[in-house]
C-alpha cells in the first residue's frame, strides 16, 4: 500500500524542469543525485505536500534508485501558530525529525530574537551555512559545506538577502546602543554579496568540489535589488544551480553569469505547494524542476499518508494544545472590544471597537508601537477579535484578539496621508466599519457631525476626500500634525501593503520594515517583554485613555 501511495502521488506531480550539461571528473556513477529542497515553509508542516508527502516522495525516490538529499532555503520556522507558540522550537525538531541534511536561514529565522534562532541553530541536527551573515564582519556560520554524493563532492553555499535587517526586526541585529552588529556585507552596490558568495565559490572549488549548488533566500522582487538571485548570478562565475526562496515564486531559469556560462535557478514557492528537486544524472547532466501539487486539500490528508512524519506533525499538533493552554502572563483589568455596560435588545454585548475607543484597541496598538519603534502605529478595528478577561492570560488568549496572521511593517508617511487614513477610518462614524482605526502614538476627534465626503471606488477602495474633514486637532506626540512632514507608521501588511479595508492612501510609501512578524506574536512580545508579563491599570478604562474623541454636536 505505501508503495501505491508512492506511485500514484508522483503520477500527480505536475512537473518542470530544465536541463545543463556538466561533467565531473572521477570514475563510474552508480545513482543520480537528487537535491530536494524546500523554501519558505512557514509551518505549514501540514498543508500542500506536507512533511509526510515530503517523505513519501523522498522515499520513492530513493527505493528508485537515487541518492537523495534534503535541503531548506529558509523561513522554515514563521508563520504560523507551530512556529509563534514554541518559537520555532518544533519545527527545528520536526526538520530534524524530516532528515534536512543543510538549512539557510532567512529573513523570518530572525523573528524570535538572535538570541533564540542562534540556539535554534545550536538545536539543530543539520547544518546551517550563510556566506554573508555575519557579526562585525565574522561569519557567524560557515559560508559553504561538502557532501559527499555517490562518489562526488557537491558543495552547497549559503546566502540571506540584506533585506532581513528591516523585514525581520532591525532592533534584533543591534547592540545596546542601537548599532547594528550583525549585518550581510550588504552595501548599494551589492559588490558586498557578490564578492562573499564568489570567495564561498572559488573555495569550494578549490576544496574539490565537482558541483557548486547556491542555496540563496534572494528572489525576485525589485525591492531586493541589488541583491536578488539574477543580481547574484550574473556577477559571479563558477555556479552550477542556484536553489531559490524569499519571493514565494515557482519560476524556473536559465541565465548567463558573468562568464557568459548558464546557470539553473530554481524556486519552489511557499506552504510545501511544491517540493523542489535538483537532479545530477549519471552522464553528468543537471536539471531541476518542481513536484506540485494543486489541490485545495493537503496530500497527506487526501491520500491517508501514515508514516514517520505523519505521526511527528501530528504529535507537534498535541505540543500546540498543550503549549496554547500555558499560562503567559497576567491581567489586573479586563480587556475588552464592547461596551463595559450597555447590551442589545437580545442581552449581548454591544461591540465598540470598530466604532469607539477600547482599552484592547489601546493595547493592541500600543504593541505595534512598542515592537516597531515607530512614531504612529494604527490597528484596524475588525482585526481585534475577542476580549482578555482579567486574571492569567494564555498563549490561546492572546492568539484570539489577532487571529489571521498578518505581519507588521512600518512605512513612511506625510501627515496629510495619516488625517486621509484616519477620516476613511471614521467614515461610517456611528455605525460600525472594521476598518476603524484604533491608535498609538497620536490622538485625534471625529466630529461626527459632519457627513462623511470620503469618496470610495466601484470596489470601495478610498480615492479621496472631497469635502470638510471630520477628523480635526490630530496630535502627535503632543504636537500638531503636520500635513507635509515625514513619519513612521507601523501597521500590518493586511492595510499598508494590501489595501485592506480599502486604505489605498499609502500605495508608493517607502518600507522600512516589511512583514517583520505576525500581529499576535507583537501581542506577546509587547505584554512579556515590555510589560513584564503584567497589564497594569493604565488599561483599566474601558473606553481607553482619550486617544480618540467622538463631537457629536458642532461647537
Amino acid at each position: 500500500m505505501k508503495k501505491l501511495i508512492s506511485l500514484l502521488l508522483v503520477l500527480v506531480l505536475c512537473v518542470s524542469l530544465f536541463g545543463t550539461s556538466a561533467f565531473a571528473e572521477g570514475g563510474e556513477r552508480s545513482a543520480d543525485i537528487v537535491i530536494l529542497f524546500t523554501s519558505d515553509v512557514h509551518c505549514g508542516v501540514d498543508q500542500g505536500f506536507g512533511y509526510a508527502g515530503l517523505q513519501q516522495v523522498r522515499d520513492y525516490l530513493v527505493a528508485s534508485g537515487n541518492e537523495v538529499i534534503l535541503v531548506d532555503d529558509g523561513d522554515n520556522i514563521q508563520g504560523e501558530p507551530l512556529g509563534t507558540m514554541t518559537k520555532g522550537e518544533v519545527s527545528i525538531d520536526l526538520m530534524n525529525k524530516m532528515g534536512y541534511s543543510v538549512a539557510i536561514p532567512g529573513n523570518h529565522e530572525f523573528d524570535y530574537g538572535m538570541e533564540q534562532f542562534l540556539a535554534l541553530a545550536e538545536r539543530a541536527d543539520f547544518d546551517y551555512i550563510s556566506c554573508n551573515f555575519n557579526k562585525s564582519g565574522e561569519l557567524v556560520f560557515q559560508p559553504y559545506v561538502i557532501r559527499e554524493l555517490d562518489g562526488l563532492k557537491v558543495a552547497f553555499v549559503g546566502v540571506t538577502t540584506p533585506e532581513t535587517l528591516t523585514s525581520s526586526t532591525p532592533r534584533y541585529f543591534q547592540d545596546e546602543n542601537g548599532e547594528f552588529v550583525y549585518g550581510f556585507f550588504q552595501d548599494e552596490s551589492g559588490e558586498g554579496v557578490y564578492s562573499a558568495v564568489q570567495s564561498a565559490v572559488d573555495d569550494a572549488r578549490a576544496e574539490g568540489a565537482d558541483y557548486v549548488v547556491v542555496m540563496g533566500h534572494l528572489g525576485n522582487e525589485e525591492a531586493c535589488r541589488p541583491w536578488t538571485y539574477d543580481d547574484v548570478i550574473s556577477n559571479t562565475n563558477g555556479i552550477d544551480v542556484f536553489l531559490d526562496g524569499h519571493s514565494h515564486d515557482t519560476d524556473q531559469v536559465v541565465m548567463k553569469n558573468k562568464d557568459g556560462e548558464d546557470v539553473l535557478r530554481s524556486a519552489c514557492g511557499t506552504k510545501l505547494a511544491c517540493i523542489g528537486w535538483c537532479r545530477i544524472d549519471t552522464e553528468g547532466k543537471i536539471s531541476t524542476g518542481l513536484y506540485t501539487w494543486n489541490n485545495s486539500d493537503p496530500v497527506p490528508a487526501l491520500l491517508g499518508i501514515q508514516n514517520e512524519m505523519s505521526e511527528a506533525v501530528a504529535a507537534s499538533t498535541d505540543t500546540l494544545k498543550e503549549k496554547l493552554g500555558e499560562v503567559v502572563a497576567s491581567s489586573q483589568v479586563d480587556l475588552t472590544i464592547s461596551d463595559p455596560v450597555e447590551v442589545d435588545a437580545n442581552g449581548r454585548p454591544i461591540r465598540m471597537v470598530r466604532r469607539a475607543e477600547t482599552n484592547l484597541g489601546d493595547l493592541c496598538a500600543d504593541a505595534y508601537l512598542n515592537q516597531s519603534g515607530a512614531d504612529i502605529a494604527f490597528v484596524n478595528g475588525g482585526g481585534i477579535r475577542t476580549n482578555i478577561a482579567a486574571g492569567d492570560i494564555t498563549l490561546n488568549d492572546i492568539l484570539k484578539v489577532h487571529p489571521f496572521g498578518n505581519a507588521m511593517c512600518v512605512i513612511e508617511v506625510t501627515g496629510q496621508q495619516i488625517l486621509d487614513a484616519l477620516e476613511w477610518g471614521a467614515r461610517a462614524i456611528p455605525s460600525e466599519n472594521g476598518g476603524f482605526l484604533q491608535v498609538a502614538g497620536l490622538s485625534y476627534e471625529i466630529h461626527s457631525y459632519i457627513e462623511s465626503s470620503c469618496v470610495a471606488d466601484e470596489n470601495n477602495m478610498f480615492t479621496g476626500v472631497e469635502g470638510e474633514y471630520r477628523v480635526k486637532n490630530v496630535m502627535v506626540g503632543g504636537e500638531p500634525l503636520d500635513m507635509d512632514k515625514i513619519y513612521t507608521l507601523a501597521s500590518h501588511n493586511y492595510m499598508l501593503l494590501e489595501h485592506g479595508d480599502g486604505y489605498t492612501m499609502f500605495d508608493g510609501a517607502r518600507i522600512l520594515q516589511n512583514s517583520v512578524k505576525l500581529d499576535n506574536q507583537v501581542l506577546i512580545d509587547y505584554i512579556t517583554e515590555s510589560l513584564g508579563g503584567v497589564i497594569g491599570p493604565e488599561y483599566e478604562e474601558p473606553t481607553g485613555q482619550g486617544r480618540i474623541v467622538i463631537v457629536e454636536e458642532a461647537p
